[in-house]
């Protein structure tokens, strides 16, 4: 059973965004699916709550401040949001049990340091070592000179850069009907599918 963990201490990078996708996904492909949401704004159950009844089931993962409680049997992948500032034994916690990290950043100097003081605490965690690590940017524009920084900076490392997803209001509609790119019309997102191919295929290999 796939666990796969959005992390990245830095609030506001589009964590909620992407594990709501993943989820999301992940239903479409006809699988057991649960999400969790370990952050105090609890974005991701609030998505779980406004999802409508017609659309393909994704089960809620009970995360309490101090306890993880594990899938039940017959769910088949896992996705857990996690909050800013995560640190500790609640991120030991966290990469112990995760068999893919999926860390999202944007185009700001803030966030690529956060982040790049993330990635190192990362590869300094023992757990960190079993699951495969990679790097979604959000929201980005490739004409400005943020975004060129931005691949200055994930050239530098040596992990996987699965995509780079635009600023688009897309998600905010969707996320508003507890729905993802993955329960709608593909005319209606083909640009941002698009962009979800990789990430996708990473998720599948």
């Amino acid at each position: 059973m796939p666990i796969v963990v959005v992390a990245n201490p830095k609030g506001g990078v589009g964590k909620s965004t992407l594990a709501t996708n993943i989820a999301g996904y992940f239903a479409s492909q006809g699988h057991a699916v649960m999400l969790g949401d370990a952050d105090r704004q609890q974005s991701s159950r609030l998505w779980l709550k406004l999802r409508p009844a017609t659309a393909r089931p994704i089960s809620t993962w009970e995360v309490s401040a101090d306890l993880i409680a594990k899938p039940p049997k017959g769910t088949s992948h896992v996705v857990l949001d996690t909050p800013a500032g995560l640190h500790g034994w609640r991120f030991n916690d966290v990469i112990k049990m995760a068999d893919r990290v999926i860390v999202p950043l944007q185009p700001s100097i803030f966030d690529i340091f956060a982040t790049r003081d993330f990635l190192t605490q990362l590869a300094q965690n023992r757990h960190a070592h079993k699951a495969k690590i990679g790097l979604v940017g959000m929201r980005v524009d490739a004409r400005t000179i943020a975004a060129d920084k931005l691949h200055e900076f994930v050239d530098s490392l040596d992990l996987p850069v699965l995509g780079y997803l635009r600023d688009t209001q897309n998600y905010v509609h969707l996320a508003a009907h507890g729905l993802s790119l993955f329960d709608v019309a593909r005319g209606r997102v083909e640009k941002d599918l698009e962009q979800w191919q990789p990430i996708c295929h990473w998720l599948d290999s």
